[in-house]
């Protein structure tokens, strides 16, 4: 079996999960994981499909062809992380870069984001905006945990950090 990696934009429009579902189905795939997401008026989407290795190449070849999408595929052996994850739940005041400076305190802590998934809201009674994200982190050593939380949390006084066990 071979995993086919797909990631796709383009104009949203009806039909574009349907269209590719229909590939998937066709060379008797299964839809493993997918993210797919509505921004700004196109409609993309990051979907990792098991196929057998005699349909991985015309799979991956008919996605490309979906009309209106561009579209990345790769395919590949399924992968397993060899460190412990970690998922954490991030609220903070929301500013420019401080998706940056999330990351760079997790790659200083040798930490491997494997997800994040982010937003914008408004702050019950206040109105502000507020940055709110989950992550995913592999690293390994209860220690290294630690450091991180308390490298993230030091980053400013308004992050608040939450670990989901």
């Amino acid at each position: 079996m071979r995993h086919v990696v797909i990631s796709f934009l383009g104009k949203d429009r009806p039909g574009i999960v349907d269209n590719i579902a229909s590939i998937v189905k066709q060379y008797n795939g299964n839809w493993q994981t997918s993210s797919l997401r509505h921004l700004s008026g196109f409609f993309c989407g990051i979907i990792e499909v098991l196929v057998s290795e005699e349909n991985a190449e015309n799979l991956a070849c008919d996605v490309q062809k979906v009309e209106g999408l561009k579209v990345n595929v790769e395919v590949t052996q399924p992968s397993q992380y060899n460190e412990n994850t970690i998922s954490l739940e991030l609220t903070a005041n929301d500013r420019q870069g401080i998706v940056g400076e999330i990351s760079a305190v997790i790659h200083k802590q040798h930490g491997n984001l494997v997800k994040l998934v982010s937003s914008q809201g408004s702050a019950p009674d206040f109105g502000h905006p507020i940055f709110k994200a989950s992550a995913i982190i592999a690293i390994n050593g209860e220690d290294k945990v630690d450091n991180l939380v308390d490298a993230l949390e030091s980053i400013s006084d308004d992050l608040m950090v939450d670990i989901n066990v």
